[in-house]
């Protein structure tokens, strides 16, 4: 077994104890590798080690790794800040963008998912914590965000997505996640066209994906306690 398959097993076994803990069914929560300044032939190993899901931060290295892999049946999500000159690139590769943070950045792209004759699965995200640093919507806001992307033909929203609080004190990171449970919450419940169906909740990293699990994520994102330090 390789280093890579070994802490994938790992991660998967902390995914599984904190799913039970929490009173959940461990298949409710999928594993996101995200794969930011990590070499093609690594993430090859993640997807022979049984890998379906990655995650790229970076609009080029998306576009540079992608053709790498193109022979390996695997998911891509892109997870990063997304500007609107990269749309075009990311589209060509992505089968989901997480980072929807603006009407426009949704705009944008369902006119290129409409170029392409092709619909796009997207996540809106949301600034729980509140730090100026993290990209996203503020949670009063993502039901609005969240009704325009629904409206968009080509768009299909699965859900909301946010980075955890940057904080040693796990209350806070807690109530991060427990934020994005509550936005969801209502966007499901809001009536809005095209937001019924966004039950998903992509939030927890390698550090604090316990947490985000008991707190209700679908979808946790994990790079360094799988690929180490970058």
């Amino acid at each position: 077994m390789t280093a890579v398959a070994a802490s994938i097993e790992q991660v998967r076994s902390r995914i599984a104890t904190a799913a039970q803990a929490a009173g959940r069914n461990p298949a409710e929560v999928r594993l996101l590798l995200a794969v930011k300044r990590v070499e093609s032939t690594r993430i090859r190993e993640a997807l022979a080690a049984g890998a379906t899901l990655i995650g790229q931060n970076r609009a080029q290295e998306l576009v540079s790794t992608e053709p790498d892999l193109d022979d390996v049946p695997h998911e891509t999500h892109f997870i990063g800040h997304l500007q609107s000159n990269k749309v075009n690139q990311v589209m060509r590769w992505a089968d989901c963008v997480q980072s929807i943070d603006s009407a426009k950045i949704a705009q944008r792209l369902d006119r290129a998912a409409a170029t392409r004759g092709r619909d796009l699965d997207v996540f809106v995200q949301v600034n729980t914590s509140g730090e100026e640093t993290k990209a996203g919507v503020p949670p009063e806001s993502a039901g609005e965000l969240a009704a325009v992307v629904g409206s968009l033909e080509h768009l299909r929203l699965r859900g909301l997505m946010t980075i955890g609080a940057n904080s040693p004190d796990p209350g806070e990171v807690r109530a991060s996640y427990t934020a994005l449970a509550q936005a969801r919450d209502a966007v499901v419940g809001s009536g809005e066209p095209g937001t019924s169906e966004a039950h998903e909740l992509s939030m927890g990293m390698s550090g604090d994906l316990e947490l985000a699990i008991a707190a209700g994520a679908t979808m946790v994102r994990v790079g360094t306690g799988v690929f180490g330090a970058r």
